[in-house]
């Protein structure tokens, strides 16, 4: 039930909906494929105000939202963890190969080239002096 709007003077007073108009209003937008600006628009209120009031009814406890739309929820079966063993073989993974391959740089300014092969095994050694020539 929605109450008139009453007029103080020029002042326009704001409706006061009923909580069982709220409890409607909400219980409508529950209804799967329902858009909420369409049940706003049939129930002739603003679609913002409506989502307060949707979000005002998941906030509040259980015994609140009952009124609305009561519905029964059976709870969980509760699971219990169980360990299972497994067995992995020790000789099925071989150590990955190491590289064997260098590290090759060239660097080139103007008509000046200067290549740099560096053991790739000191890959940081190379990093560091990278860094220290680029400065």
């Amino acid at each position: 039930m929605t109450f008139p709007n009453k007029q103080a003077g020029t002042r326009q007073r704001r409706r006061m909906h009923s909580d069982e108009f709220k409890a409607d209003a909400v219980a409508a937008c529950m209804q799967p494929g329902i858009s909420m600006a369409g049940v706003a628009m049939a129930q002739g209120i603003n679609a913002y105000l409506l989502r307060r009031w949707v979000n005002d009814a998941q906030m509040k406890p259980v015994a609140r939202a009952a009124v609305a739309t009561p519905a029964v929820i059976p709870a969980p079966p509760q699971l219990t963890p169980v360990f299972v063993p497994m067995t992995v073989p020790t000789a099925a993974r071989a150590p990955a190969p190491v590289p064997t391959q260098d590290i090759h740089i060239e660097l080139r300014r103007n008509a000046m080239t200067v290549t740099v092969t560096w053991p790739a095994s000191a890959a940081a050694e190379c990093a560091t002096w990278m860094r220290e020539l680029l400065r």
